[in-house]
């Protein structure tokens, strides 16, 4: 990936929904490169699916938790690879200290909290893991 795959990613992160001429003339590339480039990102697995975000508030009756992950070796990139495609995994990031990865997790139930846990402690590569239910979220 080079810069322009990197300024395209973060584009979509911020509107997923906006056109490619759109893109193209904040990129100022043509409308080619920028479809080429979309379809070689999905091709590859970079991008994987195009999703809504919500405000954290907004589901008030949702389950969600922050799940600590230890991965085996050097596998960070497949694992980290694996939990992309997971609907349940709303964020993922590299952490440093005992733990490798974080996860925020949010479900609509713990029958499929308890599911997903048990899909991420499967997932090959994963050594061992950690997770706390969010309860109450303050506003600062």
């Amino acid at each position: 990936m080079d810069d322009l795959d990197h300024r395209l990613l973060a584009l979509l992160r911020g509107d997923a929904r906006e056109s490619v001429a759109s893109l193209a003339k904040k990129l100022g590339v043509a409308r080619g490169t920028v479809q080429n480039r979309m379809a070689r990102l999905q091709a590859d697995g970079t991008i994987v699916g195009y999703t809504v975000r919500l405000k954290p508030d907004i589901q008030e009756q949702s389950i969600r938790a922050l799940m600590t992950i230890a991965v085996e070796g050097n596998q960070v990139d497949a694992v980290v690879k694996a939990l992309r495609g997971e609907p349940a995994v709303a964020g993922l990031h590299s952490t440093n200290g005992r733990w490798d990865l974080v996860a925020e997790l949010r479900t609509d139930s713990l029958t499929s909290f308890d599911r997903v846990l048990a899909k991420i402690s499967r997932t090959p590569g994963v050594l061992s893991s950690e997770s706390s239910l969010l309860l109450t979220t303050f506003k600062l």
